[in-house]
Order: structure tokens, then sequence, then C-alpha cells
């Protein structure tokens, strides 16, 4: 029998799964000739598996990575084309499970360190794979448009540091038995 999934992950995979199937809406509209709309959106995306990681641990964190990539890939077909669907699917798990792999191992650090360079090098890999997979052949500024994402989820990385913060505490206070840091 299948274990039941608690109602603040539950909430991690809902949150994640309307954060990929949006910002893969989001990336086909482009603001300028080197950013999308995508790229405000998807850096939340870091912030739920981060908060989930500190809290739960990596292995509910792994768990809303694949349950909120399968939601969203699915729902993804929906709002995007099929190559942005399979670009995203591709660059989001790899990114993520990055994400999940690099904050455990910097957990014991300064609090801010594990969530800020989990995501710096999770947007790295999100990034290239990304916007190699979804644009490369067509005839649009996918470069340019990859060097702004990236730029904006470096600084997306910074301002949900403090984010993070208030999450963790607010959730490890509500829910102390269950905290793993």
């Amino acid at each position: 029998m299948p274990a039941r999934i608690s109602a603040p992950l539950f909430v991690a995979v809902s949150v994640m799964t309307v954060v990929v199937a949006a910002s893969n809406y989001l990336v086909q509209l482009p603001i300028n000739d080197w950013l999308t709309w995508g790229a405000l959106t998807y850096p939340v995306a870091f912030l739920v598996t981060d908060v989930t990681n500190r809290v739960h641990g990596p292995a509910r964190a792994r768990m809303v990575v694949y349950a909120g990539f399968t939601c969203a890939v699915l729902l993804s077909f929906l709002l995007a084309s099929p190559r942005i669907a399979l670009a995203s699917g591709t660059a989001f798990l790899c990114a993520q499970l990055l994400d999940v792999l690099v904050f455990n191992r910097l957990r014991d650090r300064v609090w801010w360190m594990p969530p800020f360079v989990s995501t710096v090098l999770g947007s790295i890999v999100d990034t290239s794979l990304f916007f190699s997979l979804a644009f490369a052949g067509k005839d649009l500024p996918w470069v340019t448009w990859a060097l702004g994402d990236f730029g904006v989820k470096l600084a997306m990385g910074l301002v949900l540091v403090a984010p993070f913060r208030a999450l963790v505490s607010l959730m490890l206070a509500s829910t102390p038995s269950q905290a793993t840091r």
C-alpha cells in the first residue's frame, strides 16, 4: 500500500507543479530580447525544493521533485509545445536532483549557503539544458534568453534566501518532530 503524503508535502508538490507549468507557459512570452516571463517564476521551484529538504530531509525533497516533475510535465503538454514540455522536464529533473544533492552536502554550513549554492548550480544545469533543448536550431535569440534567464535566476536566488529562512522557521515551529535541521 502506498504511503500517504502529508499535508505539507502535498502543498509542496502542488506549488512545484503550478510553478513549473506556469513557467513553461511563460517562457514562450518574451519580455524583451534577453528575457522571458518564465525567468521570473521558475526560481521558486528551487525554493520549494530547498525548504522541503531543510524541513523534511533529502528523501522527501526528492519525492517532491519526482511528483512535481510528473504533474508539471503532464500539465505542460497542455500549456506549452511538446518540445518545451520535454526540455523542461529534462532540465527540471536534472537541476532539481542536483539541487537536493548539493543542498544536503552543505546542510551543516551557515544557513544561507545550502539554498544559495544549490540554487546557483541547479540554475546553471537547468538553464543550459532547457534553452538548448527547447530552442536550439530555431530562429530565436535563445542564447541571449538563456543568459538573461540565468542572470535572473542568480538574482532570485539571492532574493529568495530571506523567504527560505522565514518559511523554514515557520515550518519547523509548527512541526518540530519532523524537522531534520
